[in-house]
């Protein structure tokens, strides 16, 4: 209606409070009252908006799709390289080098690889502070890069045959995996932030889309977007291992290692020449001490608003000059939200890390048909990389257009459910194997040699397919919505360290994989399967009973980053570029 069909004009506020001021026709009143309650384009939607319309996500920019390829190219170096110690440790140097080096059986190599697994999610922690404290993400990311990039020279030296005839195998293994370890822990923790950090938008929108139809848009829709893409990266960069087990077999360890060491170099290169392009933010000087000194005081007070310097204004407390406001200890109450939701994340990476172990030595216990053992495992990318676009384009945006909010605690609980699936098939595999010749529960025994190779049971290894999709699947509800959840509940000055805090779970999952590692024998290994299974279950039940209340509680906490636009905002290092 334009302005010129107006008879009486009034003037009333507007439910956003920022909207337009809209005329009123007392002959169309009801024509005009829903006028009033439109919101313009561009700015923030009211109540009744934000619960009828519906919500959307934004494209991503630029920078964050460079973050990604990062990501990509150190998800390939990781997995092209940790899919074969399984290999490499189990088995001889038996003069044909793909078939192993180090020969320190199941149990051994199921421990050394188990402790990698746990050194890298320790690490995270030391790569945190250093960019939340002093370097800020982009610089720390490139120093453990250099880390990163001498762990790989050291382990492919130390693989070649040469090397290996002449014992440096073991030593420069270990020394290899500490290393890179490190390495990958100090870009585990900042670059999942960084690519988060690469949208700025905090508060919902409103949007009239080409069709007339008017929608919101929802930065936290846009978050989940983005890990969901991230996390596509990281998959289809663990595709190496559709390479690497090949090169293992036909030419050798080294080989398959020097590709990830070339692969690595160019994520590093579009890292440093793409500097230009990333939204930056600088570290923020002693926030991690500040942390854990409010921490302390509520601690010894025994209440978690006792930090607020308005607390201790109005209950008496000795504490002046705090160098922190109320604000900063919302979002640290915030933060301890997403770690106490953390908790439970350890059985489910143990479930998780059965696939880069335990799961190769399953395949290789069944007949191969010419497939390597430790190729199965990129079933597990290939279906995330099948099923992230199905959900992101279709299952999620139908669930929106019915007005279904799949809200991070119940994708949480899903996924622990999934992977009790996984664990569940893997046992019913395992049985299968067993009840086949020529070895039943001995397998690779004396009776299965041919020509002097131990072949697997008379199972085909195909079967084991349907164990890695559940897995995968598992991954996109649990993994991504954690990776989600550690960035969104995390105060701005400490995405990197709450990151941390995610990644450490998985360090807890595999110290527990670690004590398992006594029942990694046949026939004993079968019953882990079926503990682990319903463990996971049972789990993903008691999660979703206890922390069901935070999903309607999402909004009220993501808006915490949005009430940051009333003070000034942070400075980015890069921002006039963007």
């Amino acid at each position: 209606m334009s302005a010129e069909d107006h008879k009486v004009e009034v003037t009333q506020p507007v439910a956003s409070g920022d909207a337009a001021i809209a005329p009123v026709n007392e002959k169309e009143p009801y024509n005009d009252e829903k006028a009033l309650a439109m919101t313009p384009d561009g700015e923030e939607p009211n109540a009744d908006e934000v619960k009828g319309l519906r919500h959307v996500a934004e494209n991503l920019p630029l920078s964050a799709w460079l973050v990604a390829v990062v990501e990509l190219c150190e998800r390939f170096t990781y997995y092209g390289m940790s899919g074969l110690f399984q290999n490499y440790v189990q088995r001889p140097l038996d003069g044909s080098e793909g078939r192993g080096a180090l020969g320190m059986g199941h149990q051994g190599a199921t421990g050394l690889t188990t402790f990698f697994q746990f050194w890298c999610y320790v690490t995270p922690i030391i790569g945190a502070i250093v960019a939340d404290q002093y370097l800020g993400k982009y610089k720390t990311i490139v120093l453990f890069c250099i880390f990163y990039l001498i762990g790989l020279l050291i382990l492919v030296c130390t693989s070649i045959p040469g090397a290996l005839e002449h014992g440096a195998g073991l030593g420069g293994f270990i020394a290899a995996i500490l290393i890179i370890g490190l390495g990958t822990g100090g870009i585990k923790s900042n670059v999942a932030p960084l690519i988060a950090d690469q949208y700025k938008r905090k508060k919902m929108a409103v949007k009239t889309l080409p069709k007339g139809e008017r929608v919101i848009i929802d930065p936290s829709l846009t978050i989940q977007r983005i890990y969901m893409i991230f996390y596509g990266a990281i998959n289809v960069g663990s595709l190496s291992l559709l390479a690497t087990p090949y090169m293992e077999r036909d030419i050798g360890f080294w080989s398959a290692y020097l590709l990830c060491f070339c692969m690595f170099a160019v994520g590093t290169l579009v890292l440093v020449f793409g500097r230009k392009y990333y939204v930056v933010r600088p570290p923020q000087g002693s926030v991690i001490t500040n942390a854990f000194r409010a921490l302390w005081i509520m601690v010894i007070n025994r209440n978690l608003d006792a930090p607020k310097p308005s607390w201790q204004a109005t209950n008496g407390g000795q504490r002046t000059n705090l160098p922190w406001d109320d604000h900063f200890i919302d979002e640290l109450k915030r933060a301890l939200v997403a770690c106490r939701v953390f908790c439970f994340y350890p059985i489910y990476w143990v479930v998780y890390g059965q696939f880069s172990g335990n799961f190769v030595t399953q395949a290789g216990q069944m007949q191969g048909h010419g497939i390597p053992n430790d190729l199965m495992q990129n079933f597990d990318p290939i279906s995330i990389i099948v099923f992230i676009p199905i959900l992101e384009s279709l299952v999620y945006p139908l669930l929106r257009r019915m007005h279904i909010r799949f809200r991070p605690i119940t994708r949480i609980s899903l996924g622990f459910i999934v992977a009790s699936l996984a664990m569940m098939y893997a046992a019913i595999v395992q049985h299968l194997i067993y009840s086949a010749g020529p070895c039943y529960d001995s397998p690779l025994c004396d009776a299965s040699l041919i020509d002097g190779e131990a072949q697997g049971n008379r199972v085909h290894i195909a079967i084991q397919t349907p164990a890695y999709v559940f897995i995968g699947i598992s991954e996109i509800f649990a993994s991504v919505s954690g990776l989600e959840y550690a960035y969104t509940k995390a105060p701005p000055s400490m995405k990197s360290f709450v990151q941390s805090m995610y990644l450490l779970t998985n360090a807890f999952g595999s110290a527990l994989a670690e004590a398992l590692t006594p029942a990694a024998f046949d026939p004993a290994i079968l019953w882990m399967f079926v503990g682990l299974a319903v463990a996971s279950f049972l789990v993903g039940i008691i999660f979703y009973i206890l922390y069901r209340h935070l999903n309607d509680q999402e909004d009220t906490m993501n808006a915490l980053d949005a009430d940051d636009s009333e003070t000034p905002p942070p400075r980015y290092e890069n921002e006039e570029k963007n």
